[in-house]
Formats: C-alpha cells, structure tokens, sequence
C-alpha cells in the first residue's frame, strides 16, 4: 500500500485520485484550503470504513508560510511518501496580491509546488519508488515566460498567468529531476487535457463564457485520471518524463531547457530569500 499527499485533493482530478486510492487501501493526505471540504472528505472516508488512512490538513498554499507549515506536518507525520500529486490551482480574471505580497496565480500554481516538492524531498526519498506528478500543462513555449516580470505586473491576464505558469512547472520538473534524480524521486508533468473538473476560479463575463463553453466538451474527470495512476503506481525509470493526454513527449528541449532551468531557480530562491 502507499501513502500518497495531495495538493488540491477536495475537487476535480485530485479528489477522484484520492478516493480511488483510499478505495484500494492507500493512505492519503490531502491538502486544501476549504475546511468544510476537508470534513466531507473525512466523513466519506468514515462512511467507507477508511477514516484511519485518511487525513486532511487546512492550507491556503497560495500563502508560502501556510504551504511550509502544511510540509513540515506531513513531513513529521509521515517519514515516507509514495508520491507527491500537485494539482491546486485557481483562475483569477483580475490580478490579485496575497497578504505576503506575491501575485496569487504564480504563489498558488508555481511557488507552492516549489516549495512542496523540495519540503518533502526527504520524505519522498525513503519510499522505494518514489514520485512527483504535477499535473499542469507540459510542452508550451518557452518564450511564454516573462522573465523580467514573472509576476505580470504591467500586463496581466488570468489566461497568461496561467499559460506561464504551465512553463514554469515544466523548468521546475527540470531543476527537480537535476537535483533530486539521483536519490531516485521521478518527476513527471502530466495534461490530461481538458476536463470537467470545478474549474475553480474568479472569472469575468468573457472568459465565464468561454468557461461553460469549455464545460460542455470536457471529458470528465473518470477518463483523466488513469495518466495519473499510470504515473503514482508505475514511475518512469527517467529522472523526468512528460505527457500530454497519455502520449508521452520529449523532455530534451524547449520547455524543459537546463538552463533556462537554472535560471528560473536562481530567480526563485532570490524572490524566497527576500521575503
């Protein structure tokens, strides 16, 4: 059995995940900000006789010090973890700043799954075959990024934000499986295509629009999830790996550049260590 922690567990692709897991006999923790969500998750649990196996901790992980706190209690509670699942992400049509003073789409999206994956690095290194699956969007454009103002402070759009975002986990899988392959975490960036999850968000009348649109052709969410299981039960033997609705694509260029990589860690932990 494993025990897996995920990231936006109470809705979409990462709430079939985990009652699917539970289901089959694996513990899991998932991470939300949404107590109320939290208390059905446990009760369902409960009515399925798998309340010892699961387990919800309450974290905003657009907040970094929330998302450190959330690390640091899964860390001491669990000394392994099978795998780590990212999915928590919100759309936001108007920019907004959380209380720590990063824009919410890049702390919530990027800097959390940053900062989870390397909280957790110890913990994931013990389990024998060890994983990261951060469902994002791999393989856009580099040039999407917009290095001199990640934070899109002077042209912001929901939909920018979070096509940038896509890229920046796909240079964070990168730097993680350059620092962390060798202690045998595999990393894997999965889009399992459009799906009819919650599609959390604030959304204005335009893109609401386009949203219900959207809605209506998604595949739902039973149909995305088995690149994720694929991804949990059976990790590649590569350090990083990619896939795009169950293809797999290459790694070796584009948006998985080593250097540009780098870059963005430098960028990263400067942005962190000033605070």
């Amino acid at each position: 059995m494993k025990t897996l922690v995920i990231a936006g567990g109470t809705d979409g692709i990462g709430k079939a995940l985990a009652e699917h897991a539970l289901d089959r006999g694996d513990t899991v923790v998932v991470i939300g900000r949404n107590p109320g969500k939290g208390e059905r998750f446990l009760g369902s649990a409960r009515a399925a006789g798998a309340l010892g196996r699961a387990h919800f901790v309450t974290a905003d992980l657009s907040l970094l010090a929330e998302t450190g706190r959330a690390a640091g209690e899964i860390a001491e509670r669990f000394p392994a973890v099978d795998a780590l699942v990212l999915c928590a992400r919100h759309y936001r049509s108007r920019r907004t700043v959380t209380a720590e003073g990063f824009e919410e789409n890049f702390a919530l999206f990027y800097l959390s799954r940053y900062l989870l994956g390397r909280a957790l690095a110890g913990p994931l290194a013990r389990s024998a075959r060890p994983v990261v699956v951060n469902v994002a969007g791999p393989g856009a454009p580099l040039d999407l990024i917009h290095w001199d103002d990640l934070q899109l402070s002077r042209a912001y759009h929901g939909g920018a934000a979070l096509g940038q975002g896509g890229v920046l986990n796909d240079l964070l899988g990168t730097a993680y499986a350059e620092e962390y392959g060798t202690s045998g975490i595999r990393y894997v960036l999965i889009h399992p295509g459009v799906t009819a999850t919650g599609f959390s968000g604030e959304y204005d009348a335009e893109t609401a629009r386009h949203i219900h649109s959207m809605r209506q052709h998604a595949k739902p969410v039973g149909a995305a999830l088995p690149p994720v299981l694929a991804a949990v039960d059976t990790p590649p033997a590569e350090a990083l790996s990619a896939y795009v609705e169950g293809r797999r694509i290459p790694v070796d260029s584009g948006s998985f550049d080593p250097g540009a990589a780098r870059r963005l860690r430098g960028l990263t932990e400067a942005l962190l260590a000033g605070r």
